[in-house]
């Protein structure tokens, strides 16, 4: 079994801006990222399909390392 790198880095990932208005995938993405609520601060760890979907909804979001 290969080793996984396990760098540790995490995300924080806060919604600033509300998805009303936005098409409905952008929607779910913010709801697939544990964003329910204006203001809410979520961390994830950093692998590319969270990378993927933080780009789908970039104007939406503040994203800290």
């Amino acid at each position: 079994m290969p080793k996984t790198e396990n760098t540790g880095k995490t995300l924080r990932v806060t919604l600033v801006k509300s998805p009303i208005g936005y098409t409905k995938d952008q929607k779910k993405t913010a709801l697939a990222l544990g964003l329910r609520r204006m203001n809410q601060t979520v961390e994830h760890k950093d692998n590319p399909a969270i990378r993927g979907m933080l780009a789908k909804i970039v104007h939406l979001l503040r994203v800290e390392e």
